[in-house]
């Protein structure tokens, strides 16, 4: 899968308020979901350097927020 870039760093800057509303209620937190983002943005969208519970957050929150 090859992660569009711009959509995610527009998700981080822009829809930190759909960040919130994604998390609410599931013991995450938003801050969470943004350091994964950050993480992808710092090494170019690879999706393989993620740990299993990045991964677990992306799959959870961001991937759905970047198919909006």
């Amino acid at each position: 899968m090859e992660l569009d870039l711009d959509a995610l760093l527009n998700l981080i800057t822009n829809r930190t308020k759909d960040i919130e509303a994604i998390v609410d209620g599931t013991g995450y937190l938003p801050r969470t979901v943004i350091g994964v983002a950050t993480f992808l943005l710092d090494h170019d969208g690879n999706l393989d350097l993620l740990t299993a519970k990045q991964q677990v957050t992306f799959e959870t929150f961001i991937e759905p927020l970047l198919s909006k």
